[in-house]
């Protein structure tokens, strides 16, 4: 449903949300079941977002599944932890809302829409060394959905590419732990996978999407399900322009539609759920470390081109963390609109990464956000970072995932595009030869090899650590002795992917307060404007404390701020009652 403006009137609700990712269809699923009338807008042709193409995790902890599961964890410990990874970035009491709100919230998606979510026990806070932190239980991942429930909806629906999929078939997180870190009986969860994807006949002849979706497609579409059930309007191919200020207090937007500017008005408030600015060059510029490239993202192309944050600015919203990303190492993405992140290949054994100069500059399995960081960090002090270098040899080629290449099993070289090579990804003999090819100091990568390849004999990485964290081991090969995350790099030919520090959004926004208000420079709400996910400025300061850390919040900011909006509104209509009964 793309919706229309009935001509010579503008349209009115009482909440207007700008973005059909997942934090802005919880705003106006939640503002509707408090008797608010709700309209979401999105700038493109379909709804989804962002979230659609993630893992669609969400960070909880302390949570009824957890607890059923015998997992201690307690409000304390993860107040804790948040506040000593935001590094003072965040106030306490936003922490606070947060972690509060995010429980009430999954109860109430169980309870009230189609999305429920299934507790992952295995997947670890990012920062084990911190206070508070857990080995697992605090991500959430959405249940698999089955897609014929959104109708001809589907075709709307944003559907990632460059997500790993096995021969069509989704799968889950969990899925995926188990298959990457060869945990007992993942090749028989492959195959049941696969064969349950292909013998679904008559969906077959519909359509290529598994039926049985996962991760963030399962997620937005659950919330597009629950949407319908409401009738609450969905307008798409409807851009953004700006915000309608009346008196110190917003009132509404401008939009476009049909190659014209319309006007819609919110008698309540306007939720800005529109994404960050990483597909805008100019601000990524202005406001992120260099280099910067708009084309680095693994986001929607055509979206999150920062015209919120710019129109909240305008209004004399303040903002925050504009320097900071959701940072994500990337490759490129052969014939795709984005680029292909790197999540897994990295933990894997038999990898390393290096910079021009042939050495090596971090953990490699370090969580993704950080990784990027450090090539930054090795940018500035080395001037070598930018790109870095993935190198794997031919035992590795043949048993893991290489960015857009299937293991070697699967998807030898034989049946790669024959354009790839020397342009997806470089092959060689020869360390010295491979060197050449990507020009990279030729002693410097053999040195680091030859250590590399002694610190997997040994099982113990005493540069960086590589195998000692939790969450670098989330990912290792579990069959691999003595550690999951080495194994040497020995046997030719040898292969290199060239790295980016792309990112899955930028981190910075509007500045926001406990009820995803807008604070001005003063610190003080601007009156009918709230801004959640990447819009605001990230409850978790310049951290990722765990897997779900950018949905967690923006959903549940989405669902405290339809609930201020309805308690505002609540409290003004009781205000008019008794000024009302006084004056009779």
């Amino acid at each position: 449903m793309s919706g229309s403006v009935e001509a010579g009137r503008d349209p009115e609700f009482d909440v207007v949300v700008v973005g059909s990712g997942a934090g802005g269809m919880v705003a106006a699923i939640r503002a509707h079941d408090q008797g608010l009338s709700a309209l979401v807008v999105e700038k493109t042709d379909k709804f989804g977002g962002t979230s659609a193409m993630s893992g669609g995790g969400i960070w909880v902890p302390n949570t009824e599944q957890s607890k059923k599961a015998g997992f201690k964890d307690s409000p304390e410990e993860a107040f804790e932890y948040v506040k000593a990874a935001a590094q003072g970035r965040v106030p306490e009491s936003r922490i606070r809302a947060y972690l509060e709100n995010a429980l009430k919230l999954e109860r109430w998606l169980d309870e009230n829409t189609h999305l429920h979510y299934l507790v992952v026990p295995k997947y670890p806070d990012y920062y084990a060394w911190l206070p508070g932190a857990k080995p697992g239980y605090r991500t959430m991942e959405p249940r698999r959905f089955d897609a014929r429930k959104l109708g001809d909806e589907l075709k709307n629906l944003r559907i990632p590419t460059n997500l790993i999929s096995m021969a069509g078939a989704s799968m889950s997180q969990i899925d995926a732990y188990v298959m990457v870190s060869k945990q007992p009986g993942w090749m028989l969860l492959v195959l049941w996978r696969v064969l349950g994807y292909w013998t679904d006949f008559p969906w077959r002849l519909k359509s290529k999407v598994d039926r049985r979706m996962t991760m963030g497609t399962a997620m937005a579409a659950s919330l597009r399900a629950s949407m319908l059930d409401r009738k609450i309007p969905l307008w798409l191919n409807t851009p953004f322009e700006d915000l309608i200020v009346e008196d110190g207090r917003v009132v509404g937007i401008t939009a476009k539609q049909g190659g014209k500017t319309i006007r819609i008005r919110a008698r309540r408030g306007v939720i800005l759920a529109a994404g960050g600015f990483e597909r805008n060059q100019e601000m990524r510029e202005k406001y992120l470390p260099k280099p910067t490239d708009s084309h680095w993202p693994v986001t929607p192309p055509e979206a999150n081109t920062g015209d919120a944050i710019a129109a909240g600015i305008k209004a004399g919203a303040a903002v925050d963390l504009m320097d900071m990303l959701w940072g994500v190492p990337v490759v490129g993405e052969p014939g795709g609109p984005s680029q292909r992140a790197l999540f897994v290949e990295r933990s894997l054994p038999g990898s390393v990464m290096v910079n021009k100069f042939g050495k090596r500059f971090v953990n490699e399995a370090l969580a993704y956000p950080d990784l990027v960081n450090e090539i930054y960090k090795d940018k500035e002090k080395t001037g070598g970072g930018v790109p870095a270098w993935l190198i794997i040899d031919a035992d590795f080629r043949r048993k893991y995932l290489f960015g857009p290449l299937m293991p070697g099993s699967i998807q030898p070289d034989s049946r790669l595009p024959k354009d790839w090579l020397g342009k997806v990804f470089f092959r060689a003999n020869t360390l010295d030869e491979l060197a050449d090819q990507i020009g990279v100091d030729k002693a410097g990568l053999k040195d680091t090899i030859a250590r590399m390849n002694q610190y997997a004999k040994e099982g113990v990485d005493p540069e960086f650590h590589r195998g000692r964290d939790p969450i670098d081991l989330y990912y290792g090969d579990s069959t691999n002795k003595p550690n999951p995350c080495l194994a040497p790099i020995a046997k030719p030919p040898f292969y290199a992917l060239q790295v980016y520090p792309g990112d899955t959004g930028t981190k910075g926004g509007l500045l926001t307060d406990e009820h995803a208000q807008v604070l001005t420079e003063a610190g003080q709400p601007i009156p009918g404007l709230y801004a959640i996910g990447n819009t605001s400025a990230s409850v978790m300061g310049p951290s990722y404390p765990g897997p779900g850390s950018t949905l967690g919040p923006a959903v549940t900011f989405g669902w405290v701020a339809a609930n201020h909006i309805a308690s505002v509104a609540a409290a003004e209509s009781n205000s008019g009652v008794i000024a009302r009964n006084a004056a009779e």
